[in-house]
């Protein structure tokens, strides 16, 4: 009997926090987060357990084989469903599909070729391994895929950990013991469903606190980033510097302000939808060139900022040329003109700053010399205050115009 009810009130909170689910993913709307395939999960396993309690005890019939396959499939929905929201694209009904059929068909071999202990032990194997895998991923996310949830995927890990031992202890015990081990009321099987009912309560409230945080984290990151060029905007530079400060024995950094020369001739020439392309085409040099860990930024208009991090005088002159070098020579194709944009830019450097609070200061720098470049003749490197400008190196062009 308190098997009976710990198993409806089971059913209870798995189906209306699929509800829940649903009605979170349709105001999600474009971006579901995995919310969709998270309802779809919790209603296959509420349903199986409603099929549990009608059965009444280990039997077979269709409503045993769909009870079997709804359970395993439940578990497989979860899994597609955190890849969707780690952002990884994973389909549902194929590969689900897939599984009810073949997962029956084995059931049905099983059943006629070894008897219903084979069955019922297949189905607590197959779980165990399946939340084993699932486990495993979640531990492998922590030091990959999913470093900035590391707390949230070893809490996630630990979880379903706890399912995994359950049903390979309900394997063994079901080879050992047969099926009196599955009676409702039976000792090993009141813990596992008070295990799955606290499940049930604590992970679909930590589900939902993991969207609402993917949605803060989103709108933080929209509002440190420029909307065109997706590259850090002012308020971005000014945190990530921060934040590589804030890390112990740091070298200091410098910054380099560039300018795209003549732009508002290419606007005026061309179009603003030619200088969009420019300021796109910019920031994928500046993807591209700048090292891995150097941040890369725009602050307005047709400037652009690129904070190397961890570098002397001669490499932060050096990856300037890169830039400079590779705006100059590559082709922008823009829409409606036949032959190729080219544009160049002048860059200033700052001398190197050693605290988040100095990003004003070097900026302020890395402009005077900038305009010092664009007086000298654009298509330019120059270094701020005492520094002695520093032209392109022998074979580049000394200026340019669109």
């Amino acid at each position: 009997m308190v098997g009976s009810v710990l198993v409806g009130m089971l059913c209870a909170h798995l189906l209306c926090f699929a509800v829940m689910f649903l009605l979170i993913s349709k105001r999600l709307q474009g971006k579901k987060m995995g919310m969709d395939f998270f309802a779809m999960g919790n209603l296959l396993l509420g349903l199986a357990y409603v099929l549990q309690l009608v059965e009444g005890g280990p039997a077979w019939s269709m409503m045993s084989v769909v009870n079997h396959t709804l359970t395993l499939a439940a578990p497989i929905t979860y899994g597609l469903g955190v890849m969707r929201f780690l952002g990884f694209p994973a389909p549902l009904w194929r590969p689900l599909a897939a599984f009810v059929l073949a997962y029956s068909t084995a059931q049905a071999l099983i059943q006629w070729s070894l008897g219903p202990v084979a069955r019922y032990a297949m189905l607590s194997g197959m779980s165990a391994l399946l939340f084993l895998v699932m486990t495993l991923a979640a531990l492998y996310g922590v030091r990959t895929f999913a470093k900035h949830l590391y707390r949230e995927m070893a809490f996630f890990a630990l979880l379903i950990s706890g399912i995994c031992i359950l049903n390979a202890i309900k394997f063994i015990r079901l080879l050992q013991g047969g099926l009196e081990v599955l009676h409702m009321d039976s000792s090993f099987q009141m813990v596992f469903y008070i295990y799955m009912s606290s499940l049930a309560t604590v992970v679909p409230p930590f589900m939902i606190w993991l969207v609402f945080r993917r949605l803060t984290d989103d709108l933080s990151q929209m509002a440190a980033r420029d909307p065109m060029t997706q590259l850090l905007n002012r308020r971005g530079l000014s945190e990530a510097l921060e934040q590589h400060f804030n890390l112990h024995n740091v070298a200091p950094a410098y910054l380099l302000l560039l300018d795209v020369d003549h732009f508002k001739r290419i606007n005026d020439t061309y179009g603003h939808q030619a200088g969009d392309t420019v300021l796109r085409h910019v920031a994928d040099v500046l993807r591209t060139t700048v090292r891995r860990g150097d941040l890369t930024g725009r602050i307005g208009g047709e400037e652009f900022v690129a904070v190397c991090l961890d570098s002397d005088d001669v490499g932060v002159v050096q990856l300037a040329e890169r830039l400079r070098a590779a705006v100059e020579e590559q082709a922008i194709h823009v829409s409606g003109h036949d032959k190729p944009l080219h544009c160049t830019v002048t860059i200033g450097v700052s001398p190197r700053f050693a605290n988040g609070h100095a990003l004003e200061k070097a900026l302020r720098a890395a402009d005077v010399a900038l305009y010092q470049g664009k007086a000298a003749g654009r298509n330019r490197i120059e270094k701020a205050h005492a520094f002695a400008h520093i032209a392109p190196l022998p074979g580049a062009g000394a200026s340019a115009t669109t």
